[in-house]
């Protein structure tokens, strides 16, 4: 029978699973996180926990914080667990779980009072987010803050009572600046192009529809760095739950299961210190930009051009997709002759020996990462992962097949149905939106690029619209099989 996970029950727990050495009673709290799903907790909170685990920085430890009303059922779980979390990962041949104990509390999402106290609070130096790609209220496609995004209009006009965290960030900033208090960092830990710099918008663009003053001392006094993660961790289902229970013999109400890899590069640019990272495996740099476009560009390009053939397919993992020669050789093609010509050469790195360990990780097959996962949230990843590199590779006057494929692809799959004729369930927040353009796109490509709000120049190129028209008529024409054929063996 499987050991309920709480801390009374560690020393049991201790014969499968790693659990905190550290005095967990010994920890204050440093930092106040927004966004506490699998990704947050497979990676920020798993380096501290390893710091923690060295005798340092214990007064760094996480308190969770909920905005949304889904935070609640994440929030109750894991408060009958103490916080702890069960963390298990993955290489193709082997296992291990963990133990994290980083987070000490987690504020319930509609209590804006307590929130907004804790972020007064000085012993809170550092508020992170995992919020995702679509969370921070800006035009896809250029990336600028939209201060006239319905929610950002209504947390401007009322900025006691706010309804989202940039709200609640500014009027927690607001409590510090009227007394005194040093301003805390801002830390963005999503895939956004230029994470700190987008928060920073984000931020202050808020806080100036009610209050310039507040927003010129946000400028001049909160820190933003730049900082690019990496760590594969799926959803959670029962799969991972039965599994927890099976190999480790933890009962875990909300385990992580992801890979054995794990990446953080982050500027170091902090206004009121900041935990010894370093110490446990985080990179500083001076500038992140290199390092976050390899990523960027080369694996969530890499995932979002597996995607939606594998999802057209049929195919329900992503280890399967990559297992299929065709979805193989097109991810291979597309990123060796477009993508990876467009990123700019981090320091110290091979980008060939790096995709090579891109495809060693999208081929695992504990991870079982779903295909349907991948597919997410189109209308906001392809603006960051996929149309860069469009861009690049059409101000260098270079092709770009590979990637108008890619788009097409999206555009098929947002019709709604597989090459078979089944039915895709819907996947994106505008998912209604997308299937109307892209059933008139079936015959009018054109309509899918005129989509300004996610293309914009890139889908006013004639070269680029050349390219997309062909593909998407040939994936109607001939199928997803035959066109992925053809793009693989045609020679440039």
């Amino acid at each position: 029978m499987a050991t309920k996970l709480c801390a009374r029950n560690l020393d049991r727990i201790s014969a499968t699973a790693h659990v905190p050495t550290y005095d967990r009673a010994s920890l204050s709290p440093g930092i106040l996180h927004f966004g506490v799903g699998n990704f947050h907790r497979a990676h920020q909170a798993v380096y501290l926990d390893a710091l923690f685990e060295t005798g340092a920085d214990h007064d760094w430890a996480i308190i969770g914080a909920g905005v949304l009303a889904s935070d609640e059922r994440m929030r109750q779980l894991l408060e009958k667990q103490n916080f702890l979390s069960t963390v298990v990962e993955q290489s193709a041949d082997k296992s291990t779980a963990r133990v994290t104990g980083a987070m000490i509390n987690f504020l319930p999402p509609g209590n804006n009072a307590e929130v907004i106290r804790m972020l007064a609070d000085p012993a809170i130096r550092i508020v992170s987010l995992t919020i995702t790609e679509g969370g921070y209220f800006i035009d896809p496609a250029s990336g600028v803050f939209d201060p006239r995004h319905p929610m950002m209009v209504a947390d401007g006009a009322n900025p006691v009572n706010p309804t989202t965290v940039f709200g609640l960030i500014v009027a927690g900033l607001r409590q510090r600046q009227r007394a005194g208090i040093e301003a805390f960092t801002v830390m963005s830990c999503d895939n956004i192009p230029h994470n700190g710099q987008v928060t920073r918008n984000a931020v202050t663009g808020l806080a100036r529809l009610s209050d310039p003053g507040l927003a010129d001392w946000i400028e001049h006094n909160v820190a933003f760095p730049n900082g690019m993660v990496d760590r594969i961790s799926p959803a959670t289902s029962a799969r991972e739950r039965d599994l927890l229970a099976t190999e480790f013999g933890i009962e875990d109400a909300a385990p992580v299961f992801c890979e054995d890899f794990k990446q953080w590069v982050l500027e170091d640019k902090f206004t009121a210190g900041r935990p010894a990272l370093e110490t446990v495996g985080v990179q500083f740099v001076p500038h992140v930009t290199p390092y976050e476009n390899m990523k960027i560009r080369i694996l969530n390009g890499g995932h979002a051009t597996i995607a939606y053939a594998a999802g057209l397919m049929g195919i329900h993992y992503a280890h399967e997709a990559l297992a299929d020669p065709l979805v193989r050789g097109f991810l291979e093609k597309v990123e060796r002759e477009e993508i990876i010509p467009t990123v700019p050469l981090p320091p110290d790195t091979d980008l060939a020996e790096y995709f090579a360990r891109v495809l060693e990780r999208f081929g695992n097959p504990k991870i079982a990462d779903t295909v349907t996962r991948l597919c997410f949230d189109g209308s906001n990843r392809q603006p960051k992962f996929i149309i860069p590199s469009i861009s690049d590779r059409l101000k260098a006057g270079a092709d770009v097949e590979g990637l108008a494929l890619v788009s097409a692809l999206w555009c098929r799959y947002c019709f709604g149905t597989t090459d078979r004729g089944e039915a895709i369930a819907a996947n994106d927040p505008n998912w209604d939106r997308l299937v109307s353009v892209a059933r008139a796109a079936r015959d009018n490509p054109a309509v899918w690029l005129s989509m300004d709000d996610i293309y914009g120049e890139v889908g006013r190129s004639a070269v680029f619209r050349e390219r997309f028209s062909a593909a998407l008529l040939a994936l109607w024409s001939d199928g997803v099989e035959a066109v992925l054929t053809h793009y693989i063996e045609a020679r440039h």
